[in-house]
């Protein structure tokens, strides 16, 4: 779809093309809205792939706000069209992105994925939320292995246009101002983006078992009686979101002017990921500090735009 730059995806689809061609390994692209169902089944049924890693959504918190059918039609439509071809090929493990958007109104700190997410703050974390719970009902059902990834503010190299960093890197080099929510007063658990690739592969060979000591009585949201997962993807480390512009700045020798704005609806302050459960599965941690991320985000940006 057009919520952000076309170009900017086709450019990224030139890459795997590109590789495809050097490693001898077949990429096929099929341009189709996901909430087309025939062509979801006849795809699943051309291929006939053996894992599914779904990473579509209408993404962005903001957005769902003015556009809730968006976010219905790929983030729950879509996303039940997928499973259900998954379940009739009879995939051998189904991994699908989530969100940190899940945990909503919980100012719990460090968000633990056995903990209660019952009550999102916007349409998108209840879509996502929405994805999990149709998971497990699949993995219950038809034994299924699911795993879903609950993802922490990822940035870095090709990154999505509407994300902080890349509007915030555009606007200073232009030399204009940058807006900034709650007065600047948030924390994130920002996530470079080859860590959260580093997380995916190391799971797709991990498929989920039912857990024959679960205990029904002691609910833990996390696990299952069934083939089921979900783990936290972020960086386990909090920055404050002013600390994240000055480390911008730094980069890009150049002080932000700053227009400080109150709370936008849907957001929350503050995310932190415990990100345990994903270190014993996977035996990886997702480190990568924001001096580097931010570092290799600025380069990228500059080379792609040809800015000297």
């Amino acid at each position: 779809n057009n919520y952000y730059d076309v170009n900017l995806k086709k450019e990224r689809i030139k890459i795997l093309e590109e590789i495809s061609k050097k490693e001898k390994v077949e990429f096929v692209l099929i341009k189709n809205d996901l909430a087309n169902n025939e062509i979801v089944k006849s795809t699943f049924k051309k291929y006939k792939p053996e894992v599914v890693i779904n990473l579509a959504a209408q993404a962005g918190v903001r957005y769902s706000i003015d556009n809730p059918s968006a976010y219905i039609n790929s983030n729950l439509v879509g996303f039940g069209n997928i499973i259900e071809a998954a379940r009739r090929n009879k995939i051998k493990h189904f991994l699908y992105a989530s969100s940190s958007s899940v945990y909503g109104g919980n100012v719990n700190l460090p968000f633990s994925e056995s903990e209660n997410v019952d009550h999102p703050v916007s349409l998108y974390g209840a879509t996502k939320k929405s994805n999990e719970l149709i998971a497990h009902s699949y993995s219950h059902l038809y034994q299924l292995p699911t795993t879903g990834l609950r993802f922490f503010t990822v940035y870095g190299p090709w990154g999505r246009p509407d994300m902080a960093l890349f509007l915030f890197t555009k606007a200073i080099l232009k030399g204009e101002p940058i807006n900034v929510f709650n007065n600047g007063d948030m924390i994130r658990d920002f996530t470079y983006i080859d860590d959260v690739i580093e997380s995916i592969y190391r799971l797709i060979p991990k498929f989920p078992e039912p857990e024959p000591k679960y205990d029904k009585k002691d609910v833990d949201p996390s696990n299952s009686w069934s083939p089921y997962k979900i783990f936290n993807v972020g960086n386990s480390k909090s920055v404050k979101l002013m600390d994240y512009i000055k480390c911008l700045e730094k980069k890009l020798n150049s002080t932000a002017e700053i227009i400080n704005l109150p709370m936008q609806m849907g957001d929350v302050k503050s995310t932190e990921a415990n990100t345990k459960l994903l270190e014993s599965w996977i035996g990886f941690k997702p480190n990568t500090s924001i001096e580097s991320g931010i570092n290799s985000f600025v380069n990228w940006y500059k080379e792609f735009y040809k800015i000297s």
